[in-house]
């Protein structure tokens, strides 16, 4: 059972994330947030799989609800009607496939040169005391890093959101 519910929640994971950035049915930004609102839903049910509530709990909590209300705010205050009306340039269209032909290929390379056997089981279980330990020694610095493109981004909104006074 628990071997049908990943591969359900990992193919749910990766169609809607192709609809947030590929999405056929509407040009409107707000549909392909709703789409990253059910990819990050799946990833919390792979999270539940793997054991780790706490990550499940807060990929819901602080993802889906603080970060996509954000987005939203950010998307509404934009001028959608001139971004319906913009053509896609086909500049951006071969960069873009260049980029993730270029990711796929350094994550194929690695998982190549990677041994058969060198995926271990997870040291944490799940617990919260486990993982803020595991977060504060060893993960200190990108947990940094994190929280300082977060607080960019907060900034970023901050600006976009501010009125011309002239």
């Amino acid at each position: 059972m628990q071997d049908a519910l990943f591969y359900t929640f990992a193919f749910l994971t990766l169609v809607f994330g192709f609809l947030v950035v590929a999405n056929p049915f509407s040009r409107n930004p707000v549909t392909s947030a709703m789409f990253l609102v059910l990819t990050i839903v799946s990833l919390a049910g792979l999270f539940v799989l793997l054991h780790a509530f706490f990550l499940a709990a807060v990929q819901i909590l602080v993802y889906a609800g603080a970060v996509m209300v954000l987005f939203i705010f950010v998307i509404m205050l934009l001028d959608l009607k001139a971004e319906e009306r913009r053509k896609i340039k086909k500049l951006g269209i071969v960069g873009g496939l260049i980029s993730a032909g270029a990711i796929l290929a350094i994550f194929l390379n690695s998982l190549l040169k990677a041994p058969l056997g060198a995926v271990q089981s997870p040291a944490v279980e799940g617990g919260t005391v486990p993982l803020a330990k595991l977060l504060f020694t060893q993960y200190l610095l990108p947990f940094e890093i994190v929280s300082v493109l977060l607080l960019v981004a907060i900034v970023g909104v901050v600006l976009l959101s501010k009125k011309d006074l002239k």
